[in-house]
């Protein structure tokens, strides 16, 4: 199966933990989305995507810009990893990835490394909660530097059987 891990990245957060996922998925292409295509993306089995929240709860730039309705996404296996500050962020705590969440269950994709305990976590709101689970891996780099490698580490061996 063909996976690539897809990211975008405005100060290198998101990029860092892409690389970490990559490091430990090495069968995965690494691809920054302000470098490719739909059509790229779509010739892939299955796509490990990541991005930032800023602003009031918005996508990452490059994601922004990005033709995500492109994305053909029907029965592919997806995972999703977000980065965000839950103090500083509270009410929007890594909603950029319940976006991009929310445009794959829409377009039918298989949705996979999700209900993951948001326990540990202190925040007001966020799409990337689903039924009190977060939907795949989140990272607040602030809180858990100490932690972030084997974090990243632990949830890609999770997700690698799903891309078998």
């Amino acid at each position: 199966m063909s996976v690539a891990i897809v990211y975008g990245s405005t100060k290198g957060t998101t990029a860092s933990v892409a690389e970490i996922i990559k490091n430990n998925f090495q069968e995965a292409d690494l691809i920054n989305i302000a470098k490719t295509t739909a059509d790229k993306l779509n010739s892939y089995d299955g796509l490990i995507i990541g991005t930032s929240t800023y602003y009031d709860g918005q996508l990452q730039d490059d994601w922004e810009a990005f033709d995500k309705e492109a994305l053909e996404l029907n029965g592919k296996r997806v995972a999703f990893f977000g980065v965000g500050n839950q103090k500083r962020h509270s009410e929007t705590f890594n909603d950029g990835i319940g976006i991009l969440y929310e445009l794959g269950v829409k377009k039918g994709a298989k949705i996979v490394g999700d209900k993951n305990p948001i326990d540990n976590y202190a925040f007001e709101a966020s799409r990337a909660v689903v039924d009190s689970k977060f939907i795949g891996l989140i990272i607040d780099k602030e809180v858990e530097c100490d932690l972030l490698k084997d974090s990243v580490t632990k949830w890609t061996n999770l997700i690698k059987n799903d891309f078998k």
